[in-house]
């Protein structure tokens, strides 16, 4: 079977892909621990080092990327350290950010994690610092966005949309990507964490067991309650397909025409950490349908990429290079 799928990782390559989304800054502080505080009982660090890696939206360009994709990332960031942090690590990949507009009333969407650890303790993460506004997108940032967007779409052969609830995707927006991309047959994905509900015409909906759950108000303890939710969701939203990711049982992905494909894990060894899977299967899901492959295979071959993807620490990408060592054994 994996044999089978080798040929489609030659087919993705190049091809044209536009992230839109809620772009993040994952940020890692790390500290040595120092001494217990005089001013409180809490531990002192000596900051050891900094590093910014591509979360969010941004995990799902830098995937795209390294898969072999031409990756253009459009989405809003503020003017601090942790955009310029962000813009490197989608650069170093190779990714176009001309597409991130700079709003220097905002602060970049980041996340702070504070690492301690000492020569003869384990390092552990001890407390997490979140950043983001509240406001809604100005006019004025939307219309830029969405200027960029009509310039670049003719040109772009599939389109990912990663919504993480900042409203980086506006229903403007949200309706200029959608309408384009039914007009020219370009497929599209969108990835939705608090509302799938609003998606309506998207080509493919990826949703975790847990979000569809949400999204249907109920429970799905069983593969057929699964089932009667993604066709629910595949029939309320119009969409092409509805794919269900649920960790160690693998993937589900439904087709409008009723085919339900149930894709077990392709590799079962250690777990070591589920951050960012799901921005790997999209990013494989979209190059593959970009490259005319049919959707269940698609499907599969994200599977496979997921399952690179977990056995990583943190927030991660996977190699063109990684896959097709998979995919010849």
């Amino acid at each position: 079977m994996k044999k089978e799928l080798e040929p489609v990782l030659e087919e993705i390559q190049g091809k044209n892909i536009l992230v839109i989304g809620d772009m993040v800054a994952d940020i890692y502080l790390d500290g040595r621990i120092s001494r217990i505080s005089r001013e409180a009982p809490v531990l002192v660090l000596q900051q050891a080092g900094e590093k910014i890696v591509a979360g969010g939206a941004a995990n799902v360009v830098n995937n795209v990327a390294t898969l072999g994709g031409n990756v253009f990332a459009v989405g809003l960031l503020g003017l601090d350290n942790a955009a310029r942090g962000l813009k490197a690590a989608l650069e170093k990949n190779g990714a176009n950010t001309d597409g991130l507009f700079c709003d220097e009333k905002r602060p970049t969407i980041s996340k702070t994690r504070v690492i301690a650890g000492g020569r003869a303790t384990v390092s552990q993460q001890i407390v997490r610092i979140d950043k983001e506004s509240d406001a809604p997108m100005t006019p004025a940032f939307e219309s830029e966005i969405m200027q960029y967007i009509e310039n670049l779409l003719p040109d772009i052969d599939g389109v990912v949309i990663s919504d993480y609830g900042s409203g980086t995707v506006t229903p403007k927006i949200q309706q200029q990507l959608i309408s384009f991309c039914r007009a020219h047959d370009i497929p599209s994905i969108v990835d939705s964490r608090y509302d799938i509900h609003r998606f309506k015409d998207i080509g493919y909906v990826k949703q975790n067991d847990a979000e569809i759950a949400a999204a249907v108000g109920r429970e799905l303890p069983t593969e057929e309650d699964i089932y009667a939710a993604g066709q629910e969701l595949l029939e309320e939203l119009d969409a092409d397909g509805v794919l269900v990711t649920r960790g160690e049982l693998g993937m589900v992905l439904l087709e409008k025409d009723g085919a339900i494909h149930n894709i077990p894990v392709s590799d079962k060894s250690e777990v070591f950490d589920v951050s960012g899977a799901g921005d790997t299967c999209v990013a494989t899901v979209i190059l593959a349908l970009s490259a005319g492959v049919e959707p269940a295979r698609a499907a599969e071959l994200s599977n496979i990429a997921s399952g690179i993807a977990v056995r990583k620490l943190g927030t991660s990408t996977v190699s063109k290079d990684e896959l097709k060592k998979v995919l010849e054994k």
